[in-house]
């Protein structure tokens, strides 16, 4: 049996609105995440993630913590939640993180950006992340009081 991988996501929001990429040659839009790299924290790995996939950077410190969820089949979401003083402009944010296509060619992980109400959302992201967010509550996730929200997932 293999062990289980843990990816590790921020959520990017101004208490109103969610930062979501559009994951290249799919429908469906996603949170900035990835998997630690050796010896890295998990709040590195999504402070890492985030700015591979948008160019946006934030010190791990500055991350809440919304725990840890079952994802997938194999592979858990340590959760983070950012809220910065101001939302980026989606046009203006850049993926630098590529994959291959069978063919050799390099494709950004995410193609495009938007800022979405907490609804909207929730119905562009995949089932499995779509489940977590609405289990972690969108009163918890778009909450103002940072200690409050990390004190219910630490």
């Amino acid at each position: 049996m293999s062990a289980r991988v843990t990816s590790c996501g921020v959520v990017v929001t101004d208490g109103e609105r969610i930062l979501l990429g559009h994951a290249t040659r799919s429908p469906r839009w996603d949170i900035p995440k990835g998997v630690a790299e050796p010896g890295e924290t998990r709040a590195a790995a999504a402070a890492r993630e985030l700015l591979e996939e948008t160019g946006l950077t934030v010190p791990a410190g500055e991350l809440t913590d919304l725990g840890m969820h079952p994802y997938l089949r194999g592979k858990d979401l340590a959760l983070f939640l950012w809220r910065p003083p101001k939302l980026p402009d989606p046009k203006v944010l850049i993926c630098s993180s590529r994959f291959a296509l069978p063919n050799g060619t390099l494709l950004p992980e995410f193609d495009r950006f938007g800022l979405f109400v907490w609804d909207d959302a929730i119905i562009r992201v995949g089932k499995n992340l779509a489940r977590i967010l609405t289990a972690i509550s969108r009163d918890v996730m778009l909450s103002s009081d940072r200690a409050s929200v990390s004190e219910k997932f630490t």
